[in-house]
């Protein structure tokens, strides 16, 4: 009998939108020779077309049924940052988080743009794996399964199995994703682009055929936007655990990869503890990160958008998760942001309380710097939430609205609509403003990162107040290597 997995003991999925009942296809990737009713994939994209209607998908200042986002304008300029939670992702079982932080002149259309396409590119992949399985019988995922990056190797273990399905899905969508941002016709992203952090929680509920029992983490992240977790140790006091890394260019992988491609990688003397990415024929444009959507200008000399991907099991003890842009880690430590969102007065009120947090630490620690945007989700494994919200208390709505907390118009991804797109106002500080911590050295393996004993500051001494530090000055002529 062949080995497959479940990410539900459910058939269908239903969503209302606008009074009406949506039965989407779940995509359930289910045991061999089961039998599910299901409506065919192209119906489940011809719902999603009206995508800002979802009940189950929040993108702006509010709440879901066990979540909370919220984000805040900075003082550089438009939001930059965007957010997701999407709840009955697949199905019912399943939720979509993710945070994006765009930099450049556009980059609040493309982090935009990121949160509406790739949880959709992921859906597709996803049931294209269970197209093939469906294709070869009871043999599912057998073979080499090839995906941009990694060759899997052939084994017969559920657990690797569903790995490897997912390391697949991610790496297809993030260069799927990518790639549109490439060739989109109205959106410029070569000097623009953006971070990505996204996870999804799969419940796998207990079956006779079933062999892992619990809730699952699948993670794919690009650039230093961080997912962290709260969780209870033995003695039932609340720890932070980072789930990832910030890539940043110093780390010796990311270097290495860079230099190779003729990319530079240096700090500037008045902000020594930020490494960044320059052109090899210009001091330009001086990208914070090793990894990111767009920035085609860096393309060629080592900046990827090739994802770290990782999945974790968990457990009883693991409290909540939180996502965050850099704006957030800039000035707390994940210990703080644990405390914060622990002790808020109301689990609908947390991510709020930490952008609060957030925006109070920069006025002490920086008073003469100009903030940056802060955008945070706040998933609770419990899947519970507050009777009572706040936000309602508070004018925030908690469906989904289409303007952000900063005022901002309604969001156009295409760039053709009236929303300015402003360049991020850029401030450098002087060496003397900045506290700096001891720097940290991790070497990330490809493909996969062992973030839980790594505690990345995302500034490692908070010293970075822009991605970009320039954009590209391209000569006439380029010097000849």
């Amino acid at each position: 009998m062949g080995c497959c997995v479940s990410t539900s003991s459910r058939s269908t999925c239903s969503s209302k939108s606008n009074g009406d009942t949506v039965s989407p296809s779940c995509l359930e990737i289910g045991f061999c020779g089961q039998k599910r009713t299901r409506r065919t994939f192209s119906d489940h994209v011809i719902s999603l077309h009206h995508l800002p209607s979802l009940p189950s998908r929040i993108f702006s200042n509010g709440k879901s049924r066990g979540s909370c986002i919220f984000t805040q304008q900075g003082r550089k300029g438009i939001n930059q940052d965007a957010m997701i939670v999407w709840e009955d992702f697949m199905s019912e079982d399943m939720i979509f988080c993710g945070v994006f932080d765009g930099h450049g002149p556009h980059g609040h259309l493309v982090a935009r743009k990121v949160r509406d396409a790739l949880p959709l590119k992921l859906l597709s992949f996803l049931h294209s794996s269970e197209s093939k399985r469906n294709g070869s019988g009871k043999t599912c995922f057998k073979g080499n399964v090839k995906s941009d990056s990694v060759e899997f190797e052939k084994d017969c273990s559920t657990e690797d199995k569903m790995n490897s399905m997912w390391r697949e899905a991610f790496m297809k969508a993030y260069k799927a994703m990518d790639k549109e941002l490439r060739s989109h016709p109205n959106l410029d992203c070569f000097c623009s682009g953006s971070t990505a952090v996204t996870i999804v929680k799969q419940v796998v509920e207990e079956h006779h055929f079933t062999v892992m029992i619990g809730s699952n983490l699948f993670m794919g992240y690009i650039g230093d936007s961080r997912a962290i977790m709260g969780s209870k140790d033995s003695n039932d006091s609340l720890v932070a655990i980072q789930l990832t890394v910030d890539l940043k260019p110093d780390l010796p992988r990311e270097a290495e990869r860079i230099k190779r491609c003729k990319g530079r990688v240096f700090a500037l003397q008045d902000e020594p503890e930020v490494p960044r990415v320059w052109l090899p024929f210009d001091d330009a444009p001086g990208l914070a990160m090793a990894r990111a959507f767009g920035d085609f200008c860096l393309k060629e000399y080592g900046v990827i958008s090739i994802p770290e991907f990782s999945h974790r099991q968990l457990t009883d003890r693991d409290q909540f998760i939180v996502l965050a842009s850099d704006g957030v880690w800039d000035v707390l430590s994940n210990e703080e942001v644990v405390e914060i969102v622990s002790s808020a007065p109301t689990r609908s009120s947390a991510a709020r309380i930490l952008v609060d947090s957030a925006a109070r630490e920069w006025k002490l620690k920086y008073p003469t710097s100009k903030m940056d945007d802060c955008a945070v989700v706040c998933l609770f494994l419990d899947g519970k939430m507050d009777s009572e919200s706040d936000y309602d208390e508070q004018g925030f709505s908690s469906a989904t609205i289409q303007s952000n907390h900063s005022g901002n118009p309604i969001e156009s991804d295409d760039g053709q609509k009236s929303e300015p797109s402003l360049q991020r106002n850029f401030t450098v500080r002087s060496s003397e403003e900045n506290e700096t911590n001891g720097a940290l050295t991790v070497d990330v393996e490809d493909g996969t990162s062992s973030a839980d004993d790594q505690n990345w500051s995302g500034l490692e001494g908070v010293t970075r107040v822009n991605s970009l530090v320039q954009l590209p000055r391209f000569s006439e002529e380029r010097p000849n290597s």
